[in-house]
C-alpha cells in the first residue's frame, strides 16, 4: 500500500527533472509538453511529500550519513524549480516558504557533518550528488529574484557558487588522488554541470534586478564553465553505457542538469543576444526531454521508489 512506501532522500530529483524541462518546453513555445510536464511535477511533489512524511516518521533517515544529507536538498530544488514554473502567481510565495524552511534546517547539519568528517574523509568520499547543495541554493536564489527581494537573491547566489567551488575541489581532488576508472560512470556527475548551469539562471534573475556589468560577468563564466563540463560527462556517459551501470534514481538527477543547461542557455541568449545560444537552446530541450521520456518510460515514477 502507498503508506507503506519509504522514499529515498533523492526522490524528489524526479519533480526537479519534470519541471525544469517543463520550463524548458515553454521558453521555446511547446505549450502542451510544458503542460502535462508542469501537470506531473505539481502532482508528484505533494504525493512525495506525503509519503516521506509517513515513510520517514516509521523508518527515519540517517541524518549522520552526509551522502543523505545531501539527497534530501532534491526537495528544495524540486520547490524551487516549480516556483519558478509559476512565476507570477501566489504558488511562489508558499513554494519559497517551504523550500527555504527545509534549506535552513538541512545546512546546519550538513556543515556539522562536514566538520565532524574533515578533509580528508570529504575527500574520499564526494561525488556528483554533493553538487545538491548548490542548486538548491541557486534554486531559492531565482525564487527571491522573482519575489524581488534582491538582497537574499544575492546572498543565495553567492552561496552557492561557493558551495559549488567547494564541492567540485573535494570531487576533483578525489578524482586525482584516487585515479578513479575512467570507464566508470555515476549519472548524479551531471549535477557538476547542472549546478553551473543554474547557477547562470539565477545570475540572468538578479541582473534584471541589479544591472551590474559583474553579475553579468560571472553569469557568462558560469555558463562557459557548465558547457566545457559537457563533452568530458559524455564520454563518461558513453563509457558507462558500455559497461551496462546499474540505473538507481539518480538518474533523474541527469535529466535535470541537461533541462537546466536548456534553460541556462535560453536566459543568457535574451540577455547578450548571441544568436547561436538559441538553437543550442532547443537542442538541448529535445535531449532533456528524450532522457525524461526514457527514464519515465523505462523505470517510472514508482522505481523512485523501494519495492
Amino acid at each position: 500500500m502507498l503508506r507503506d512506501l519509504r522514499p529515498p532522500p533523492d526522490a524528489f530529483a524526479a519533480v526537479m527533472a519534470a519541471g525544469i524541462v517543463s520550463i524548458a518546453a515553454a521558453e521555446h513555445s511547446h505549450r502542451w509538453i510544458s503542460a502535462g510536464l508542469a501537470l506531473f511535477a505539481v502532482l508528484a511533489l505533494p504525493v512525495l511529500m506525503v509519503l516521506a512524511a509517513t515513510g520517514w516518521a516509521r523508518a527515519p533517515l540517517d541524518l549522520t550519513d552526509i551522502d543523505v544529507v545531501l539527497r534530501l536538498f532534491t526537495y528544495v530544488a524540486a520547490c524551487a524549480v516549480i516556483a519558478t514554473r509559476f512565476g507570477g502567481t501566489w504558488a511562489v510565495s508558499v513554494l519559497a516558504g517551504l523550500g527555504l524552511s527545509a534549506w535552513m534546517s538541512l545546512m546546519p547539519v550538513l556543515l556539522r557533518r562536514m566538520w565532524r568528517l574533515g578533509w580528508p574523509a570529504l575527500r574520499d568520499r564526494a561525488r556528483g550528488a554533493w553538487e545538491l547543495a548548490s542548486v538548491a541554493s541557486s534554486g531559492l536564489a531565482i525564487v527571491f529574484a522573482e519575489l524581488d527581494i534582491v538582497f537574499l537573491a544575492v546572498a543565495f547566489w553567492v552561496l552557492a557558487l561557493a558551495v559549488y567551488l567547494v564541492m567540485t575541489t573535494l570531487i576533483v581532488l578525489r578524482a586525482a588522488r584516487e585515479r578513479l576508472d575512467r570507464s566508470g560512470f555515476e549519472p548524479d556527475s551531471w549535477i557538476l554541470m547542472g549546478g553551473l548551469a543554474i547557477a547562470t539562471v539565477a545570475g540572468v534573475h538578479i541582473h534584471a534586478l541589479w544591472p551590474s556589468a559583474a553579475v553579468q560577468y560571472a553569469t557568462v563564466v558560469t555558463w562557459l564553465v557548465a558547457t566545457l563540463w559537457i563533452p568530458a560527462l559524455m564520454l563518461l556517459g558513453v563509457r558507462g553505457a558500455r559497461r551496462r551501470v546499474p540505473v538507481p534514481s539518480a538518474w533523474w538527477a541527469m535529466v535535470f542538469p541537461l533541462g537546466m543547461y536548456s534553460s541556462a542557455t535560453f536566459a543568457l541568449w535574451r540577455e547578450v543576444g548571441w544568436g547561436w545560444l538559441h538553437p543550442m537552446s532547443e537542442a538541448f530541450f529535445w535531449t532533456a526531454l528524450a532522457a525524461w521520456c526514457t527514464v519515465a518510460f523505462l523505470w517510472g515514477f514508482r522505481r523512485v521508489l523501494p519495492r
